[in-house]
Formats: C-alpha cells, structure tokens, sequence
C-alpha cells in the first residue's frame, strides 16, 4: 500500500511567517492536532503542534517570534511511491512531497485504519485460500499462495484447529510477540494461558461465541501489549474447523497515548501559569497586585475555579471582593453562562424575596402579569454573587439555606419547585461567627456558606501593591477625561503611611477626584484631603471652613454632612449600613447622596 494511496488534505495550513501566537490560536480553534507550515510558493517547511507551540511561546519572546523557530523534529517526509506499512514506526505525521511541494498527509488514525482494512482484507483473502485448501488440499499452487501470504504479512498471524490446538505461527509472531513458533507449536492455547505465555486467548473466545472478536492481549513472556483479532473458519457443517488471529504491537501506541496525555496535562499546566500572569500584571477588569499576600488569595481562587463548590468571600469594604468573586466565574466551566451580582444590603428587606426568587401572577398587588423570574433563576449554568450576605434578613437567610441544600427555589406565590443549576458566592465585610453568636445569622447557613473561605486582606496590610493601583487608576481617569496628570513623590510618600479605611475603593476614588480638580498637570499634597496631608492625626476632620475665613452656618453644616457621608460610604459601601452608621434612614442617605453626588459604587 503505497502512502499516495491513502493520503489526505491537511486540515490546516499556515503561511511560514506566521507567528507563534496566531499559530496557537489557529490550531486551538480548530478540530487539528497539527499545522503544515507552507511559504509563499507552497513549498513545505514544516509541522507545528500545540505542545511544541506553548513550549515555545513561554520563552522571553516567544510569543512575537515565528511558528517556523518551533517546528517539530524528526518529522518524516515521504514521497506519494513510499511504503505506507513503513512508517508505522516512525514518528507521525508524514508529510507527503512531490517536486518539492505538499502533495498531502498522512496521519497516525488514518494510518492504523488503512492498514487494518488492508489486514482485513488479507484475513478474508487467507480464509477463502484455506477454504479452498481444505476442499483440495492437493493443490500446491494454493499451499504455496497461503505460506507466502502468511510469511510475508507485516502482521502476526496464529491459526489453531477447531479444538484450539496451534498449527501455525509465521515469523512475524515471533517478531512481534518475541515467542518461538516451536514454543507454541502443538500446544492448546487454554494450556499456553495457564502456562502463562498469555493472559488471555481470543482463540478461545471464538470457539465459545462462533464470530470474530478483538481483545487486547499482554505476551507475558516478554510484557508486550498486542492487538489481537480472531476470525473463525467454517466446514461445510458450520462447525469451526481453523481460527486465524492476526497480532499488531500496540506498544508504541500505549506510549504514544501515555505521550499524548502528559501533553494535554502540560498544556493545561501552561494555561493555568498564562492565566496567572495576565491576572497578576494587570490586564482590564482584573486585579492589580504585586504583593505576597494577594498572590495566595489568586493561588486560591484559580484552584477554587476549577471545582464547582460555594466560596465565601471575606475582607473589609472597598478591599475587591467583588473582582475576586469575578475572577472565580471567569475561570470556572461556567464562564460562558451569565454572572449576576446582588447587593444584599441594598435591597428593601420587602422586595428581596421576589428579587431573589422571583414570583408567580397574582403574587401580590400589582405582580406583572405571567410572573417574574428571579435572579437564581436568571443565573441557571452561571455564577451568582451575593454581597453583604451579612445584610440579608433571617428570614430570608431560611429560604437562601434551602437552595444550596436541595438546589431549588420557590416563587413566591408559587406551588411548584424550580432546580436550579448555578453556583453561589458570597461575601461580607462583617464577622460572621460573631453574629451567629449574637444570634443574628442562622449557624447553619454560616457552615453551608463557610465550605472555602478566601480572606481578601486590607490595603493598609499589603501596601506594596499600592504603586501598581495608583499607576492603573492614574491611568484609567487620564484616558477617560483626557487628561496628563501625575502624582509628585511626596503624595505616593502620604499614601504609603495612609491607613485607607475604605482600602482600594477609597483610593480609587480619591485618584478620580484629585485628577478632576487639581489645575495643574502635577498633583502635590494641596490637592489631598485634610487627612492625607496630616497623616500622624489618623483621622478625618470634616473641613467646614476656608481657612479662616467663617462661612454660613448652613453652608458649614452641608460641607460638614458631605465629608461624612462621603467617608461613610468609603467604609461602609452600602446605603443600609451607611444609615445604620449615620442614624439616620436609607431613604435619607440616598437622597443625600444623589444631593451631593456622592458615588457608592464598588
């Protein structure tokens, strides 16, 4: 079988110059195993693989270079006129060149299926010779086709009598199995077993069921693992008189298997790192971090993405609790489904229940006709996250126990059950075990929630990924307001003894604000609230005045109501507990802060 014979059409070509990232990303998003690389005029240069590739691309410059630089070794070009049953040895696939150009390949999967039909068909063409032969054993010219096909087949070949008895074994056997024909020779094959030549014989199990079968079988002898396939012979009675078993050594293909799924484990070893990189350096929507503690909470949270488990997130308010919930559902097997964020401290303790769960028609006064699903519901394959599940009402916090333990919810005014498929994160700024204590959070939904607690540490705590966040909000507020500004050595100096109560929040909008009002393109320590210029006082004094110069009482009073709202939310996040700190109702908040224009964004 000649390998222009069964040749194929790469599934996909790329120019030579293309570069090893493109390359990567080509092969990834397609159905191949491999790329030929080809140059302008056709010519062949080459095969790439998706391991070669990724080894390649973690190199200093890897990524930038050409996919040429990592071509597979050792690949065997072959002409259309080449043996196909050669190469079976030989390290795929094969290119197949004819003048110099790719006339096509050949792959291991349509190697091995060619050449079985090809063995196939020979075990047909060698039981109509011995059908032949047992109905005129006189011919020689049929004795001497049989030995010549027997001794000549690439693969082993046994027959055995219909008692299993063995008559014949050819030198390809002994090749490939490392057994002596007269070992064997003679010998029933249920007495080879329990000598323990083989762990099994399919000439056995032929005689037993009366059709072909194929098992894998190990030589013992010499610990070969080989592709055994026995084919009955029938008499003119239907009795089973010859059973022809062709042998193939499978060896290498359990190593090449063994080969393939180090790869594949390497790949995803390669990815993991590639994700861990991106995340740490900054890329848009993730977190920014140099510090030691933070790379342990990533470490964590990339380990935590791959198992479909409840998370709580826990740390002060502004620290990013959020953005850590993100990174786990951009991570997980979830990531295409939707991510839905809820504040439980933000929603009127009367609507929560309807927003979580949604409700029936007729519900209540004023429920939307045909009902509303709710945000469980909404989340179905994605990730949904709980913040402030400290805030949330017992209750409530009842109802929340019952979907993580039976993976369902219930509508209000509903009768019927709805599973649910999505998985739960939540997060607080609060002490949880503190308030089961003080009986103010169920126990037992704190222990469902609890399975993996990641704590997200303050900033005051990790102040070497201060540089970093200022450099990425800085940048940010000059692109959005299209703006030059910079912060003098003395502001950062103030910065890193700041204690950032509203930790990256407070910076964060800190940085928007000095970028907006400062005059000048350079920002110093006059553009700092009172506090930061003042850092030994460790706390905020409310500037109701301009120096000394007196303003209206009512004046002072609002300047006065602005700096501790705006502190307030810095610290506090949501308007409920903002309220709760201030004394005064939500509904006053939010008017004050729609008054002021104060954000309580993340």
């Amino acid at each position: 079988m000649k390998a222009g014979e069964i040749m194929i059409n790469p599934s996909l070509t790329l120019p030579s110059e293309t570069i090893t990232g493109d390359a990567i990303k080509a092969i990834a998003g397609s159905a191949a195993d491999f790329a030929v690389l080809l140059d302008k005029d056709g010519s062949f240069q080459g095969v790439v693989t998706i391991k070669g590739l990724m080894a390649g691309a973690l190199s200093e410059d890897g990524p930038g270079k050409s996919a040429i630089a990592f071509r597979e070794k050792g690949i065997t070009c072959v002409s259309p006129g080449s043996e196909a049953e050669n190469l079976i040895n030989e390290r795929g696939p094969w290119p197949v060149i004819q003048k110099g150009r790719l006339a096509g390949v050949i792959t291991r999967s349509i190697l091995t299926e060619k050449l079985f039909l090809n063995y196939r068909k020979k075990a047909a063409k060698l039981n109509d010779i011995l059908n032949s032969l047992h109905n005129a054993d006189s011919n020689k010219q049929l004795t001497d086709e049989l030995n010549a096909i027997i001794e000549y087949s690439f693969d082993g070949i046994y027959v055995t009598d219909g008692q299993g008895n063995t008559l014949r074994v050819n030198k390809a056997h002994e090749r490939t199995t490392g057994i002596k024909a007269g070992e064997v020779i003679g010998k029933n094959m249920a007495r080879l077993v329990r000598e323990g030549y083989y762990d099994q014989s399919v000439t056995l199990l032929v005689l037993e069921k009366k059709e072909p079968m194929t098992i894998i079988q190990e030589i013992r002898k010499t610990g070969k693992i080989v592709l055994v396939t026995g084919t009955p012979i029938f008499d003119e009675n239907g009795e089973v008189f010859r059973v022809v078993t062709n042998v193939r050594d499978i060896t290498e293909l359990n190593q090449l298997k063994q080969q393939l799924e180090e790869a594949q484990l390497l790949t995803r070893h390669y990815e993991t790192q590639l994700n861990r990189y991106k995340i740490k350096y900054g890329a848009e929507h993730q977190l920014i971090f140099k510090s030691n503690q933070m790379e342990a909470v990533v470490d964590l949270v990339m380990r935590l993405a791959q198992v479909d488990t409840t998370v709580l997130i826990q740390g002060e308010s502004g620290v990013g609790k959020e953005l850590v919930a993100e990174l786990i559902h951009r991570h997980s097997h979830r990531k295409d489904g939707p991510f839905i964020r809820i504040n439980c401290g933000a929603i009127p303790e009367e609507l929560m229940e309807s927003e979580l769960f949604g409700y029936e028609s007729g519900a209540f006064t004023g429920a939307k006709k045909g009902g509303k699903p709710g945000h469980f519901e909404i989340a179905r394959n994605g990730t949904i996250f709980l913040d402030e599940i400290g805030d949330m009402p017992l209750n409530l916090q009842v109802k929340l126990l019952r979907v993580l333990q039976s993976r369902e919810i219930m509508r209000v005014g509903g009768i019927k059950a709805v599973k649910i498929d999505v998985r739960i994160i939540a997060a607080t700024n609060r002490n949880l075990e503190k308030m089961v204590q003080e009986e103010k959070f169920r126990e037992d939904l704190y222990y469902r929630l609890n399975v993996v607690p990641v704590n997200v540490p303050p900033l005051r705590k990790r102040k070497e990924d201060l540089p970093p966040l200022v450099a990425h909000f800085m940048e940010k507020y000059n692109q959005r307001y299209d703006m030059n500004k910079r912060i003098s050595p003395r502001v950062m100096e103030l910065f890193m003894h700041y204690d950032w109560p509203g930790n990256v929040r407070e910076l964060q909008n800190l940085l928007e604000r000095v970028i907006v009002i400062t005059p000048g393109e350079m920002i110093t320590a006059k553009s700092l609230p009172i506090n930061l210029q003042e850092p030994a006082a460790g706390t905020m004094r409310p500037k109701i005045a301009g120096g000394d110069v007196l303003v209206p009482l009512n004046e002072a009073v609002e300047n006065l109501e602005r700096e501790l709202i705006t502190r307030a939310f810095a610290e506090f996040g949501t308007t409920r507990r903002v309220a709760r700190a201030l004394g005064i109702s939500q509904p006053s908040v939010v008017r004050k802060a729609a008054k002021y224009c104060i954000k309580s964004g993340a």
